[in-house]
């Protein structure tokens, strides 16, 4: 429980701290091109460190890398606070704070995700996915919510509560167990780009993670959420807290849904139908001019993506040993990075260019055609039946 809670504290934070920075740049600039451009400058550390963050993640103790990246966000929070207080946040002091929150949080991600096979036996591990996840999706739909009507009181008012939240997911990561057998490789050029090769060298595992990024790098529009809230849905900060939940609602609904009753024949097709619908959803978010329609919309594509995550995570976790994860869940960490964080950067540069409304429209219809292409490029993936054909090593 006490990692479930920590994983609630955390995304709790950075979802208030999402929904703050966005509203508080696109009020200062009115650019959806700088909205997309934080999404990018928050990717760069995933590429930047991606030699070190799986290394760290194996070769040192998981529960303190995880704590340490939770402090330097508690941070970031801290320094927004004192700077909306004083008057002092600019364009460029938004953009500093969305590369070390990505820097934190490309350190947090790998790590957290190496640490859950550490608690709980392989025979359990997808309903933990999906019982993590849950715990990722319940902060997602609340709060978000709270941030926008924290934020027409004031930024500080979302700031100053993000500082508790990772306070309190610090000192319940360092409260778990340790399980770890820490890597005793020395470092080298071989061990750090062992989770490139790992991942490449089993087409799976490298087929469903590049189809995920992929279809959300062409179909998100997170980064695009304020300018509907605001100039196509006629809504204010509220509105944008209650989009950036709706996924999040049928995410958790799923969620539950999968840790009780798990996806254990024909995963393969379940997730390219997935990967398909989140698609379709997105066509209709971007069609919508009705609050209420876009947010049935992103809990459809919530939903669907829950399936294609928790089907993913649970069979690339399975399927590498323990001394690996930490490296091989950088790399995935990159793919995911680059699906959110890149296709936020891609749907700014893309709505200024073309608009608003035909971005979406495209990006969705891009993520039904990468679909398609992913069953002809990797048809055992397309075919797969079980999550796990083999034990883990």
């Amino acid at each position: 429980m006490a990692f479930w809670f920590a994983r609630v504290f955390t995304a709790s934070g950075f979802q208030m701290l999402t929904v703050a920075i966005g509203w508080h740049m696109y009020s200062l600039t009115g650019s959806v091109l700088d909205l997309g451009l934080v999404g990018l400058v928050e990717f760069m550390p995933k590429i930047l460190f991606i030699l070190f963050t799986g290394h760290v993640a194996d070769r040192f103790d998981r529960r303190r890398v995880a704590a340490i990246c939770q402090a330097a966000q508690g941070l970031v929070a801290l320094a927004l606070l004192l700077g909306s207080s004083t008057g002092t946040v600019t364009r460029e002091m938004i953009f500093v704070i969305a590369f070390l929150l990505g820097s934190a949080r490309a350190f947090e991600m790998p790590t957290t995700q190496a640490l859950l096979p550490n608690i709980v036996p392989a025979g359990l591990f997808p309903k933990a996915v999906a019982a993590a996840a849950s715990a990722m999706q319940s902060a997602t739909i609340v709060a978000p919510a709270i941030g926008g009507l924290l934020y027409a009181l004031g930024a500080g008012w979302v700031y100053g509560p993000s500082v508790v939240l990772y306070a309190l997911a610090l000192s319940l990561m360092l409260s778990l167990p340790s399980r770890q057998r820490p890597l005793k490789q020395k470092v080298s050029m071989e061990s750090l780009l062992a989770g490139f090769r790992f991942i490449r060298s089993r087409a799976d595992i490298f087929g469903a993670i590049s189809m995920d990024m992929f279809a959300v790098l062409l179909g998100g529009a997170t980064a695009l959420l304020p300018v509907f809230a605001k100039d196509i849905l006629l809504t204010g900060p509220w509105g944008l807290g209650l989009l950036r939940s709706a996924p999040a609602v049928g995410a958790l609904l799923m969620s539950f849904w999968l840790a009780r009753f798990p996806i254990e024949r024909k995963v393969g097709p379940v997730m390219f139908t997935a990967v398909a619908i989140f698609g379709v959803a997105t066509i209709g978010f971007g069609l919508s001019t009705s609050l209420w329609f876009s947010l049935a919309t992103l809990v459809v594509l919530g939903a669907a993506d829950m399936i294609s995550m928790v089907i993913r995570g649970a069979f690339v976790q399975l399927q590498t040993p323990d001394e690996m994860r930490g490296r091989v869940g950088a790399v995935n960490g990159l793919f995911i990075g680059a699906s959110n964080q890149l296709g936020e950067f891609r749907a700014g540069v893309t709505a200024a260019w073309i608009g608003t409304v035909p971005a979406v429209v495209a990006g969705g219809v891009g993520a039904i055609v990468i679909t398609g292409l992913w069953v002809k490029l990797f048809p055992t993936l397309a075919h797969r039946d079980r999550m796990h054909e083999a034990p883990v090593p």
